[in-house]
């Protein structure tokens, strides 16, 4: 019995090739009416096969034209194959014909109706990654769909940066990573997560920039587009920023937080997320996305005990937090001890620059140079050339 949209079945995942047009194999006229439509609205124009391209001959091969219909004759000289598909879509009823086609990711079992007991011994013959039954998967397939088209393959790494207390310099630790990461060439987009910090784009001197803020993706409610969020953010100092406008609109929907941040991560290189140390409902759906967070804590008694209370509330959600202190222990303690108290990791110590305030104000941004450059570089090479893309 399939619960559900969709279900993991057998068969290791894999990475889907970039880009390219999906393959549909299927001879069900009214499951590949449903195909060509989620395919149309997530802006691929797929080829459709009545079995594996390399085992069909030419006449019994089809295509879709421009308008999204079916027509006859595309055959393996319609520039797709089993392997180089980005994504491949098996109908229920075509399932007994690829049994014997090489494994590969990005293979899904689609149908209409699956509340049968064998669905999965199909599924895990043709090596699919899911099972997902129509209508209640559609949304689901249309962003599977999407990413094949946008080449999606590993996504970005993730890093949110919170403060353990008021003024714990997390902002400025944001940005200062963000700028970090594109200084090692990867591409960058920082979010401004927090609402009432002022803005990213004022601390990057950049609250005039043209292109959107949170306010203009407060509606979102389904999938996001991950090029054309890139392409709408204002650049700054080679970063995209999604930062806050000046209006009074404070509140963005847990589902538009969510849908914005995967479309981040979906283009690949570094997502840095700058957190109110609040965590409600739609802080969480940032933290679920979120590789790693980052605790900034001042090495003094009364901010660990406030940051205490943060990372007790971050716990619930984030898969990984480590503490960055900030500036000089005071009260017998050093930055080992700070991170012991609060149960977490330590991830370095940040020194407190004096002139830095004063060079943000001038119009530098924060981790240009100086000892905040050099702790950034170095959470970079540590974290970009870690296998499991977070420092050890």
């Amino acid at each position: 019995m399939v619960s559900g949209g969709g279900g993991r079945a057998a068969g290791a995942p894999g990475v889907l090739p970039g880009g390219g047009r999906p393959l549909i194999i299927t001879e069900d006229p009214l499951l590949l009416d449903d195909l060509l439509r989620l395919c149309a609205a997530a802006g691929a124009e797929p080829h459709v096969h009545h079995a594996v391209p390399e085992q069909s001959g030419a006449g019994g091969a089809r295509g879709s034209g421009d308008d999204g219909s079916a027509f006859e004759g595309g055959g393996p000289r319609g520039g797709v194959g089993w392997e180089s598909a980005p994504l491949v879509l098996v109908g229920d009823d075509a399932a007994h014909r690829v049994g014997g086609a090489p494994r590969r990711g990005g293979v899904f079992l689609v149908g209409r109706d699956l509340d049968d007991p064998l669905v999965w011994q199909r599924a895990v013959e043709i090596g699919a990654e899911e099972v997902l039954r129509l209508p209640d998967a559609e949304s689901l397939l249309v962003d599977r769909i999407a990413d094949a088209v946008e080449g999606a393959g590993r996504p970005a790494l993730a890093v949110g940066v919170i403060g353990g207390s008021g003024g714990a310099g997390a902002s400025t630790l944001a940005c200062a990573l963000a700028l970090g990461a594109g200084r090692a060439g990867e591409r960058t987009i920082l979010i401004d997560g927090d609402p009432l910090g002022g803005g990213m784009d004022v601390l990057l001197g950049g609250e005039g920039a043209e292109g959107l803020r949170w306010p203009d993706f407060a509606a979102s409610r389904g999938r996001v587009g991950a090029g054309a969020l890139e392409e709408s953010l204002p650049e700054l100092h080679a970063l995209r920023v999604l930062s806050w406008d000046r209006g009074e609109r404070v509140v963005v929907p847990p589902a538009a937080m969510r849908s914005v941040v995967a479309a981040a991560r979906r283009r690949g290189g570094v997502v840095v997320v700058d957190l109110p140390r609040r965590v409600d409902e739609a802080v969480a759906e940032v933290l679920a996305q979120l590789d790693l967070v980052l605790l900034v804590v001042p090495g003094e008694l009364r901010s660990v005990a406030a940051a205490g209370r943060v990372a007790a509330g971050v716990r619930m959600v984030a898969r990984d937090v480590r503490v960055v202190v900030r500036g000089r222990c005071r009260e017998g303690l050093d930055a080992e001890a700070v991170a012991g108290l609060l149960g977490a990791p330590l991830a370095g110590e940040v020194p407190v620059e004096v002139g830095l305030p004063g060079r943000v104000e001038e119009g530098e941004p924060p981790g240009a140079r100086g000892a905040l450059a050099r702790f950034c570089d170095g959470f970079w090479q540590r974290a970009l050339g870690s296998a499991h893309g977070v420092p050890a």
